[in-house]
C-alpha cells in the first residue's frame, strides 16, 4: 500500500517539525525584546533591553578552552529576580549569582571544554547584559 504522506519528499518538513518541537520554536519569551546572544568559543554574551514580566530558564552550551572565565555583569533589574549558573565541562558549578548592575569577577577553576550557562528569570523586568570570557 502506497502512503504518500510518508514519502521521502516530506522528510525535510518532518525533520523541521521535530526540531521545532524539541527546541520550542516560537516559545522564546525573550523574543519580543530582541535579545542579542553571541556564542563564540571563549566568548559568550547575552543582552536584551526593555524586558517586562518574564519568567523562564535559558540554557546554552559554551566552549571554553580555559579552566576559568571572567563574568562581567551590566544588568538593571526593575522587578523580579535573576540567577546565572555556570557549570564546567565536568558539570561542576563554577559560578552562581544574581545579575547585578556592575560586577566583574572570575569563576572558580573548572574543567575546560563545553560549559553550560543557565540564566533563570523570575517575573523579571529590566535590561539583561552579561559577558563570559575565558580567563
Amino acid at each position: 500500500m502506497h502512503r504518500p504522506y510518508l514519502s521521502h519528499a516530506r522528510a525535510p518538513w518532518s525533520a523541521t517539525l521535530l526540531l521545532c518541537l524539541l527546541a520550542g520554536c516560537g516559545n522564546d519569551p525573550l523574543a519580543p525584546f530582541q535579545p542579542e546572544v553571541s556564542n563564540a568559543p571563549d566568548n559568550f554574551s547575552l543582552q536584551a533591553t526593555g524586558v517586562t514580566s518574564v519568567s523562564t530558564t535559558l540554557n546554552y552550551s559554551w566552549q571554553n578552552s580555559g579552566t576559568r572565565a571572567t563574568i562581567n555583569h551590566s544588568s538593571t533589574t526593575t522587578a523580579g529576580s535573576t540567577l546565572l549558573v555556570i557549570k564546567d565541562a565536568a558539570g561542576t558549578t563554577v559560578y552562581s549569582k544574581a545579575l547585578s548592575p556592575s560586577l566583574n569577577e572570575p569563576t572558580t577553576a573548572g574543567t575546560a571544554g563545553t560549559w553550560s550557562i543557565q540564566l533563570t528569570l523570575t517575573n523579571y523586568s529590566g535590561t539583561l547584559n552579561f559577558l563570559a570570557q575565558k580567563l
